[in-house]
């Protein structure tokens, strides 16, 4: 009886999100009525008490505000401007330089915020602007730019290794460290496709100015505190001077203190960054709260201990199993944003994976990869719509042709760690051994 309830709940709640209910709200009706029919209603209140209590108090979840506020005190600080400068003068004079700058300038300004969004919309109208002006392809220009600030949620600091950190109970620390490697892998297979590309049809991306040693050599005086932040950050949680809440703390406060250096830090600013950060927050948060209730409801029906048994009774090879949860993202990802996807279905996926053997921060990257491609496939795209925002110039149906080759390259490369797991797992073995 409570399986068949289990999997009535799963329906409705398939349902509410093909009608485009938001998704906190579908899946908490789902889990509030599920649970008032298994444990009657005052139970389940005292369950929506408890798990918004723990989850609002609890200290790690401290740094997902404090992370994004961080990355939109970078966008609003323009030091997003100072990167692309940087990057753009010292590559931009190779073939296909401009998609290449952005690419690299993408991934870089990941590494500050954590948040895709935010590198897109700081990086859109400055390279777009740039790379329109030299003739490159809009195709080109658009999809390179939209796939290369999905990086950013695999270079930490990111936003969805804290959720799935904190959700899963694996080391945020080791998740931070495993997305090293992939992600700086990913950013040089993106860039070695567009030289080659633009190799083979120089039209598609002409070469740029050049300019002196000496204003290369400015630039990266320019971009120095970009990188004192970042080696603050990841040398701290390495040598455990701080934890990842605590880090996120210490950038906030760095990236503030530059900022007002620089005199880029004003009242304004500071208030619309805050609020754009507490908007999302919340979205998160309840995201959150909502998933620990469905999944509290999954546990009574154990829908989880059903699919499991049947995946061990069918005797498929637990790669098979692994290439099906992975198709399964594919699909997911073209129909719900990143973090929903990713909070939705680990109640189910979470504990197969672990029943298979497969490693829990291992399996943490190739999520994320899968919410990178997510994020640039229609309908939802949703990188792609931003793009098209800041850029109204360029359609979206050319934006989302454009990353049609980034999201083939994001996909070998899934089957590349998929491969070998040891590119994912060799960094944060060496560091936390």
């Amino acid at each position: 009886m409570e399986l068949t309830i289990g999997f009535i709940g799963c329906f409705f709640l398939v349902l509410f999100i093909t009608a485009g209910v938001p998704l906190a709200f579908g899946i908490g009706l789902v889990a509030i009525i599920g649970n008032s029919i298994l444990v009657g209603f005052t139970q389940t209140g005292i369950q929506i008490y408890q798990i918004t209590f723990q989850t609002t108090t609890e200290f790690v979840m401290t740094s997902i505000p404090l992370f994004i506020f961080m990355g939109q005190l970078v966008s609003e600080g323009r030091l997003g401007k100072d990167l692309y400068e940087c990057v753009y003068k010292w590559l931009g004079r190779i073939p296909g330089g401009l998609a290449v700058t952005s690419v690299v300038s993408c991934a870089s300004f990941g590494a500050l915020t954590g948040i895709s969004s935010a590198g897109i919309s700081t990086m859109g109208p400055i390279a777009m602007r740039e790379m329109r002006r030299y003739g490159y392809a809009e195709g080109l220009a658009a999809g390179s730019l939209a796939s290369a600030s999905t990086l950013a949620i695999l270079i930490p600091p990111s936003v969805p290794f804290i959720v799935y950190g904190i959700w899963t109970d694996t080391s945020i620390g080791q998740l931070f460290m495993a997305g090293v490697v992939p992600g700086i892998i990913l950013t040089l297979v993106f860039c070695a496709y567009v030289i080659v590309l633009c190799i083979w049809k120089p039209e598609l991306g002409p070469v740029a100015a050049r300019f002196a040693l000496l204003d290369r050599l400015l630039s990266l005086v320019r971009l120095s505190p970009l990188m004192l932040v970042f080696t603050i950050m990841i040398v701290g949680l390495y040598q455990g001077w701080f934890t990842p809440a605590e880090g996120a703390a210490v950038g906030c406060t760095a990236v503030m203190l530059i900022l007002l250096v620089m005199g880029r830090l004003n009242w304004a600013s500071l208030a619309h960054s805050a609020r754009a950060s507490a908007q999302l927050s919340i979205m998160i948060f309840m995201i959150v709260i909502t998933v620990q209730l469905f999944t509290r409801f999954l546990v009574l029906t154990d829908v989880p201990g059903y699919l499991i048994a049947l995946i061990g009774d069918a005797g498929l090879n637990r790669y098979i199993v692994l290439l099906i949860i992975i198709i399964m993202y594919l699909i997911l990802g073209m129909m719900l944003d990143s973090l929903g996807m990713m909070l939705l279905t680990l109640p189910f996926v979470f504990p197969i994976i672990l029943h298979l053997g497969f490693d829990a921060v291992w399996f943490g990257v190739i999520l994320t990869l899968m919410v990178e491609i997510g994020l640039l496939t229609p309908p939802v795209g949703m990188n792609c719509y931003i793009l098209n925002k800041v850029s109204p110039e360029t359609s979206l149906g050319t934006i989302f042709k454009g990353v049609l080759p980034f999201v083939f390259l994001t996909l070998a490369m899934v089957g590349v760690f998929v491969a070998f797991p040891d590119l994912v797992l060799w960094l944060p073995r060496q560091m936390f051994s």
